[in-house]
């Protein structure tokens, strides 16, 4: 089974004519998935690769059936982008975009409060359900689909990191999904958490977080309390130096709080498995899903 995406998904490329967006559709369509559509204003009626381009995403939602977004616009207009395909009726919306403004972000939050739009990212290598659709920027040939194991991290390489060692253990998975790492994200580990607690595909999850904010002291409060299967759970960052901002612009630590060390406290007082060692987390997971 899966979370979000599927084989089922149809996929609308926003930013499609662009490089980025140009050489990622192709990687998703090789993957398998099912982009039906593109849009950039002003070259409606072109195509790429076969692929028809809109000038709007209700055009693409109305003509093709898309159901899913993947962002690959600007950071000064991402977020409008984001706007669009909610109010196209698009059920998941991936924006891989870096860098957009956070008081955008904000506005972008508010709005989708009042919609049933899930947004994963921005600044993320977007989502994958292993053998059946991949909505991103991730390389699709280090996973192994059939589960058991459902993937969530802040980090896009971290995640190929994990997602590697699994599939070298004979541990597939169900659907990896990077939330990205900026202070206003569009889902949060606890939304993926559950999610993989309701998918009967699931096993046992694996929670990759970092320094700074308290997202994953909260996951681990909801795991205490709503989670049944086992969650593996790796913190990046244990040396990282207080008040330096580590990669991500949500990962900074002040004071004490979002430090490395009181993350891997409130995981291990939520039962969930700590691994310290990154070298190790394959292995490591193994031996959790195996007892």
């Amino acid at each position: 089974m899966s979370i979000y995406v599927n084989k089922d998904s149809r996929v609308v490329v926003q930013g499609i004519t662009g490089r980025e967006g140009r050489f990622h559709t192709r990687q998703c369509v090789a993957y398998g998935t099912k982009v039906v559509a593109g849009t950039t204003p002003g070259k409606g009626g072109q195509d790429m690769d076969g692929i028809p381009v809109f000038d709007t995403v209700q055009a693409a939602v109305d003509q093709t059936g898309a159901n899913c977004s993947l962002i690959f616009v600007p950071p000064p207009f991402a977020a409008d982008a984001v706007l669009e395909a909610a109010e196209a009726g698009i059920e998941v919306v991936v924006a891989i975009t870096e860098g957009i403004p956070v008081l955008d972000m904000l506005k972008v939050k508010n709005f989708l409060d009042q919609k049933k739009t899930r947004l994963i990212g921005p600044n993320c290598p977007g989502i994958i359900s292993p053998g059946e659709a991949k909505v991103g920027i991730m390389p699709g040939v280090i996973h192994k689909p059939g589960g058991p194991m459902g993937v969530v991290s802040r980090s896009g390489t971290l995640t190929y990191e994990v997602v590697h060692q699994l599939s070298g253990q004979g541990l597939g998975q169900t659907t990896c999904i990077g939330i990205g790492g900026d202070p206003v994200l569009g889902t949060s580990f606890i939304d993926c958490l559950a999610a993989f607690e309701q998918d009967p595909g699931t096993e046992g999850m694996v929670m990759v977080g970092e320094i700074g904010g308290d997202a994953e002291e909260r996951a681990a409060a909801f795991v205490k309390d709503h989670v049944s299967k086992p969650v593996i759970g790796f913190i990046a960052g244990l040396t990282a130096p207080p008040g330096r901002r580590m990669g991500h612009a949500g990962a900074i630590v002040s004071g004490k709080s979002g430090t490395a060390q009181g993350k891997i406290e409130a995981m291990q007082e939520g039962s969930i498995r700590v691994c310290r060692d990154l070298g190790e987390l394959g292995r490591f997971c193994a031996e959790v899903m195996q007892r």
